[in-house]
């Protein structure tokens, strides 16, 4: 059985969309992620699909979707929901159905980025990384293994930025 993971930002354009693909690329089957927004901008950032390409998905494999799509009847039921973003963090969430596991894991906006395209492609590649990071750590841990409480305390220190990946 895969758990189901979202990420939540503000817009859903940058770093929640690179979120959903990485744990669906490192997730290996095990894990099932989606991205959504509170007020989506109805559109990717253009930014961001280098990155998804990366990672073996086509940029249509992505959109700019409402968070209010899961917490309606007949949405997948989630098992951790994060918030990737400062704004979407602070935001009254929907009630999720199925009490999922929840935890801020705040990144820079890479959409917020000025400058030339190299500085912007620059900002880019550091949210994927610290994104690659909390997830590599998040697959560390033996969520089947561990109780409810030890592991949301895990899951909160990871978006405190503790710890490192093994590899």
């Amino acid at each position: 059985m895969a758990y189901n993971v979202l990420f939540l930002c503000t817009g859903n354009s940058a770093r929640s969309v690179i979120a959903e693909a990485l744990m669906n690329r490192l997730g290996q089957g095990d894990f099932k992620a989606y991205s959504a927004g509170s007020f989506p901008k109805g559109a990717v950032n253009p930014h961001t699909f280098p990155i998804v390409q990366s990672l073996g998905f086509a940029p249509s494999d992505f959109r700019s979707k409402s968070w209010d799509e899961f917490a309606a009847a007949g949405a997948p039921a989630m098992d951790f929901v994060f918030t990737v973003c400062d704004d979407a963090a602070g935001e009254v969430c929907p009630i999720w159905p199925g009490q999922p596991m929840t935890a801020h894991w705040g990144i820079p906006d890479p959409a917020a980025a000025t400058g030339g395209e190299a500085e912007i492609a620059v900002a880019f590649a550091e949210a994927a990384r610290l994104l690659r990071n909390r997830i590599a750590l998040f697959l560390e841990l033996p969520i089947d293994r561990i109780d409810r409480l030890s592991l949301q305390s895990k899951l909160r220190e990871i978006g405190r930025g503790a710890g490192q990946p093994a590899s």
